[in-house]
């Protein structure tokens, strides 16, 4: 607590706290959705199963609007990265060395969870386990990597999307909806490759609203405010953060929702059920950036109560005490849900009541409440690795030869989440992850974690 207490009086007077709050907010909001929709039952050989509520649960479709946060934490990331990039070119840092700086607290605490899954598997398949069923524990597991390749994937674009936004602000944003919709439309009329890029363009749209967002602050010491007006029309760089338009932008987003939704092609829900044609977030829909566009809309009509309320010494420590693990309690909640599971079958005392009933719903007390017990001890074992890691601020030159390295190590983490998160979840894998994916991020991270003590800065 003396700690939180010293953080929090050391914060800088221009930190944005409504951003630190809307990010541990998105990422309990996820850890909660996927406890509370969760259903565990048992496969014909009577081993413990699970899938989502959802499909069995209709009503609860239009919660997703609010519910699927991964637009909030793209919106947040887009600040963030911005307001980084900014304070460190104001070192005279350049781009690479941003990026291995940037890519420390993501990579790190990513690591320590494939490993110790990896480990896990090795011990399980050693003991005789299938490897089909190791994989499948894994893979579970590793659901919430989906979202960690995709954003991978975006921070390094960070540098020229922001440039690109400097030049021709909400343009950028409206270009990303249009591709977008024409990979939307691949999907419906075909052909369905036309909408691939939608895992880029989707994110990236939310993520530049993050850089508008940014450029919408008050004059900071980084970056001091330049004389004149913004640009006008598409061509602005800020977002407008009025009450007025708040409103306008959620009233807009539902009714986009609502269009596409109940006369359009697209599921009411935000996210996965199975039987559905098109999926809202896999690749990321039209529909989805209607809904992030209510959501921002909401943002921004309570962000002066909420700016009120974190002036608090107490809320905004326990913001800062979320943060400090955000991306820990992110990557091991799923990993909590096994462990629990396994204990309680092991036990023999593993309720699987029907989903929707009287039982299912008494059973969703006591079933977060020992999911958090688990989580906490895992975020008390593995949450120091990520809140220990400390970004150096170091701005050592480079030539072609250390920006070829860092693309190169950084391609290595992205390419293993990515052949992970498309190997299926009944493949044969001794460890659980596929042994060439291991390697790559292995190395790729390895590669970025030399880099980052220095080695290579003459190259």
């Amino acid at each position: 607590m003396r700690r939180l207490r010293q953080l929090a009086e050391r914060t800088p007077a221009g930190r944005e706290r409504y951003a630190d709050l809307l990010r541990a907010l998105a990422i309990v909001l996820v850890v909660l959705g996927h406890w509370i929709i969760s259903v565990i039952g048992r496969d014909q050989a009577g081993r413990p199963t699970g899938h989502s509520a959802l499909g069995d649960l209709p009503w609860a479709w239009p919660l997703t609007w609010v519910l699927q946060v991964m637009p909030v934490f793209f919106l947040v990331g887009g600040y963030a990265n911005a307001a980084a990039l900014t304070a460190w070119r104001s070192r005279n840092g350049n781009a690479t060395g941003w990026l291995i700086d940037r890519s420390s607290r993501l990579i790190r605490p990513t690591t320590a969870l494939l490993v110790i899954l990896a480990i896990g598997g090795a011990v399980a398949w050693l003991r005789g386990a299938d490897p089909s069923q190791i994989r499948t524990v894994v893979w579970f597991a590793t659901i919430p990597l989906w979202f960690l390749v995709a954003y991978l994937v975006v921070v390094p674009l960070t540098p020229v999307m922001y440039a690109l936004h400097r030049r021709v602000g909400l343009v950028v944003p409206l270009v990303l909806v249009g591709l977008v919709a024409l990979g939307d439309l691949g999907r419906i009329l075909g052909p369905d490759r036309l909408a691939t890029g939608n895992y880029l363009f989707g994110w990236l749209a939310v993520h530049q609203l993050g850089f508008a967002w940014y450029d919408a602050r008050g004059p900071s010491p980084a970056e001091p405010r330049r004389g004149g007006a913004d640009r006008p029309g598409l061509h602005r760089r800020r977002l407008p953060t009025s009450r007025r338009a708040g409103a306008v932008l959620l009233l807009v987003g539902l009714v986009a929702l609502v269009l596409l939704t109940r006369v359009g092609p697209y599921p009411v829900a935000m996210l996965n059920v199975p039987g559905e044609r098109l999926d809202n977030t896999a690749p990321p829909s039209v529909a989805l950036l209607a809904a992030a566009t209510a959501q921002l809309g909401l943002i921004l009509l309570l962000q002066n109560p909420a700016r009120r309320w974190l002036r608090g010494s107490g809320p905004w420590q326990a913001v800062i005490a979320v943060n400090a693990v955000v991306l820990t309690v992110f990557l091991w909640h799923l990993t909590a849900a096994v462990l629990l599971v396994g204990l309680l079958d092991t036990l023999g005392v593993l309720p699987t009541p029907q989903v929707g009933t009287a039982a299912w719903w008494a059973w969703r007390v006591p079933w977060l409440l020992a999911l958090a017990v688990v989580l906490a001890a895992l975020v008390a074992v593995f949450g120091p690795i990520e809140a220990r890691t400390r970004r150096h601020g170091r701005t050592s030159a480079g030539g072609p030869v250390r920006t070829a390295l860092v693309a190169l190590g950084y391609a290595g983490p992205v390419a293993g989440l990515l052949w992970n998160s498309l190997t299926p979840k009944i493949a044969a894998e001794p460890l659980g992850l596929p042994a060439p994916a291991l390697v790559a991020y292995l190395a790729g991270a390895g590669l970025l974690r030399l880099l980052r003590s220095g080695w290579g800065s003459r190259g």
